[in-house]
């Protein structure tokens, strides 16, 4: 394979808006894939889904109860039937009721249902009160749903709801995105895996599980873990096979400007680098770039995105949620990944920021004043505790002071 040097990035250090300007830029969903309903939670609707049946499909009962005629409230009348759910129900005589159950179709003629605990029975007959009006407890057709109208839209990530409102419909398979293909890649002889007893200035490989799982639950496959030793060619060997693979190579480390840091090296040989020395905290150490493809499974656009994040657990925790999820939601088409719910709360602390921007890891309260934003005490990036019970990334500008009971901009880690 043919390496080339190509590099378009600042010295200066770039706003999270630059880097995900560059990290987006001509990035198209992925193909799509049709899947049984029941293999579709999760994934993203490549289509939109349009209503093939009014929901629910004709007029029914909301409750256990009689169904007549709202101008016979007031009366006592016989009861000429029986309607189950499920069933047939015949026209309603005049001057008569029918026992019915909820859910049950509505019979021809009955324009209301009375729940059964404001009927008195009285043998064959039922007393019904006055004030009747016609459509009492009645579900029109129609009502949830009509015929023809979008039912969700392309782009839609098929949550429980989703998936039940598409049943409703009797659509058993659904196109859908095909996930993100990502190789993961942990650089450092010093990073090892759980399980291999600790050697002297070695720590246990803490991002992989982290990055797995944030990537699946942003609706991508983790096809590739790899280990990356600190030299410079197994480094742009492995780049380069993952990118084979993936449509996403990210990595962990390797990315700043030290000796054994040869990943910026390896980009620069294989493919496009975008290096962004980021003004954020924590996360300052920033690669993003793209490697062309040659005959690997996962060819669309004829490369693949990469991802170098920093080494510190908290800083790829940040940056994943920031920069990975938004990538995902890219290539899926999927418009609620592309930024984080943002909401205001009252900081329960006080902070001075710098010249960089602050993503500070805090937990949320809902008080009956308002959310209120606690941040944890120590804000280190190898502090990953402070990740765990975080529920939102207070954004904090540069040179900017918070202080307790002020008002600060809360992004929610949502789904992860």
């Amino acid at each position: 394979m043919a390496e080339h040097t190509c590099s378009h990035f600042s010295a200066e250090p770039g706003s999270v808006e630059q880097a995900l300007g560059a990290l987006l830029e001509g990035v198209t969903p992925l193909a799509g894939e049709r899947l049984a309903l029941e293999q579709a939670g999760g994934r993203v609707l490549a289509d939109a889904q349009i209503a093939r049946l009014d929901v629910p499909a004709f007029d029914n009962s909301a409750m256990d109860g009689y169904a007549l005629r709202a101008a016979d409230a007031g009366k006592r009348l016989p009861v000429s039937q029986r309607i189950a759910a499920g069933s047939a129900p015949e026209a309603l005589l005049p001057g008569s009721c029918a026992r019915i159950f909820t859910g049950a179709p509505l019979p021809p003629g009955a324009d209301c249902v009375v729940m059964q605990e404001r009927v008195e029975r009285d043998g064959d007959h039922a007393v019904f009160p006055d004030g009747l009006s016609a459509g009492d407890s009645i579900r029109r057709r129609g009502r949830d749903v009509a015929y023809g109208q979008e039912l969700l839209a392309a782009g839609t990530r098929l949550n429980a709801a989703a998936l039940g409102h598409l049943a409703g419909q009797g659509i058993v398979e659904v196109a859908v995105r095909r996930r993100p293909k990502v190789a993961l890649l942990s650089t450092g002889d010093e990073v090892i895996d759980p399980g291999t007893p600790l050697g002297p200035g070695q720590l246990y490989n803490s991002n992989r599980p982290m990055l797995t799982r944030l990537l699946e639950s942003f609706g991508a496959e983790v096809v590739r873990r790899v280990n990356v030793p600190d030299d410079v060619g197994q480094t742009r060997a492995i780049i380069r096979e993952a990118a084979e693979v993936a449509d996403v190579v990210v990595s962990t480390g390797g990315v700043s400007v030290g000796e054994e840091d040869h990943v910026k090296n390896a980009l620069e040989r294989l493919g496009r680098l975008d290096l962004w020395r980021l003004a954020i905290r924590p996360g300052k150490p920033l690669a993003l770039g793209r490697l062309p493809k040659h005959g690997g499974e996962a060819k669309e656009g004829g490369e693949a995105r990469f991802v170098g994040l920093p080494g510190n657990p908290v800083s790829s925790f940040v940056g994943a949620w920031l920069f990975l999820r938004p990538l995902m939601g890219a290539l899926t088409g999927c418009a609620a990944l592309a930024t984080l719910p943002a909401m205001t709360a009252t900081a329960d602390f006080a902070t001075r920021t710098g010249p960089r921007r602050h993503y500070m890891r805090a937990a949320l309260a809902f008080t009956p004043q308002g959310p209120v934003a606690t941040a944890f005490a120590d804000q280190n990036s190898g502090v990953l505790s402070s990740c765990v019970d975080a529920d939102v990334l207070v954004d904090v500008p540069p040179d900017a002071t918070v202080a307790k009971g002020d008002a600060v901009t809360c992004l929610w880690l949502a789904g992860g």
